[in-house]
C-alpha cells in the first residue's frame, strides 16, 4: 500500500509535533488531511475536505483518526457516496460530542453518529480518558462495527500520554493497511 494513501486525521486544534499522529506522518510518509479551521471545526467542510482528499488517492485509503478525526469519519461515512474509498479506519479516542461540557468546546457536532462504518474499523479507547468515559467510547465502538482496544488508563491518547511513536497501535494500523488473506477450509 502506498504511504501517501494512509491518511491522518487529527482532531480539534490539530495534531503537534509530539503527537504520534505526527510522528507517524514524519517516519512513514503518510498524508495529513488539512482543514482550513483547526480552531472552529465544522462538520460539514471538514466532511468535505475529507472527500475531496479520498477523491485524489489512487488507491483506497486507511484513515488513522484521533478524537474529533474519529467524529468525521463516522459523519462523513454515513453520507458520503465514495465510502468504498476507505479501506479501513484506526479510530483513537473518539471524544463524546454529547457530553455538555465537550458540545461547548465543539458546537455542531452532535449528535454522534451511530450508523455501522462500512469497512473495518478498530477503536483504541483509554480507561481515563477526559474527553469521553471507557463505557461511550465501547457505544461507539459497538455502533460503528469496530473491534474496541482498551489502552489503559493513558489519557486522550495524544502527546500528553507519552506514547512516542506508539508501537502498538502503529502494529494495528500495519495490519489494517495489509489485512492477512482470507483462509478457506478445505
Amino acid at each position: 500500500m502506498n504511504p501517501r494513501n494512509t491518511l491522518i486525521l487529527p482532531g480539534w486544534q490539530n495534531s503537534g509535533p509530539e503527537h504520534w499522529q505526527s510522528r507517524w506522518e514524519r517516519a512513514h510518509g503518510y498524508t495529513r488531511v488539512e482543514q482550513h479551521d483547526w480552531m472552529r471545526p465544522l462538520r460539514g467542510d471538514w466532511s468535505a475536505r475529507l472527500e475531496d482528499v479520498l477523491l485524489s488517492c489512487d488507491e483506497p485509503a486507511v484513515l488513522v483518526a484521533h478524537s474529533l478525526g474519529c467524529m468525521l469519519t463516522a459523519a462523513w461515512a454515513s453520507h458520503s457516496r465514495n465510502t468504498h474509498r476507505v479501506k479501513a479506519a484506526l479510530l483513537v479516542a473518539p471524544p463524546d460530542v454529547e457530553r455538555e461540557d465537550v458540545r461547548q468546546m465543539l458546537p455542531g457536532w452532535s449528535p454522534v453518529t451511530m450508523n455501522k462504518l462500512p469497512f473495518p474499523a478498530v477503536v483504541f479507547c483509554s480507561s481515563d480518558d477526559p474527553f469521553c468515559a471507557p463505557e461511550r467510547a465501547r457505544r461507539f465502538a459497538a455502533a460503528w462495527g469496530a473491534e474496541l482496544v482498551d489502552a489503559g488508563p493513558r489519557g486522550h491518547l495524544n502527546a500528553d500520554s507519552g506514547l512516542g511513536d506508539w508501537p502498538e497501535a502503529h502494529a494495528r494500523l500495519l495490519q489494517l493497511q495489509n489485512p492477512a488473506p482470507a483462509t478457506t477450509a478445505a
